[in-house]
């Protein structure tokens, strides 16, 4: 199950996985693993990625609502 954007708003932001690795000072490998969905950022790093993008946090995450 997807429970982050991550990849979807990088490519909107015209961004990379490498650029947002080194914006973070994060290894790209870690930033890899977070676009395929293998882990997920702690909170505090979601919001350091929704800033470097300039997005809302909310629109890093899938809504749970139904």
């Amino acid at each position: 199950m997807e429970l982050n954007r991550l990849k979807v708003v990088l490519v909107e932001r015209k961004k990379t996985g490498k650029w947002l690795a080194e914006t973070l000072g994060k290894n790209e490998a870690t930033v890899s693993r977070w676009c395929a969905n293998v882990s997920q950022p702690s909170l505090e790093t979601l919001f350091a990625i929704a800033k470097a993008l300039n997005v809302d946090v909310r629109e890093l995450l899938i809504s749970t609502k139904k």
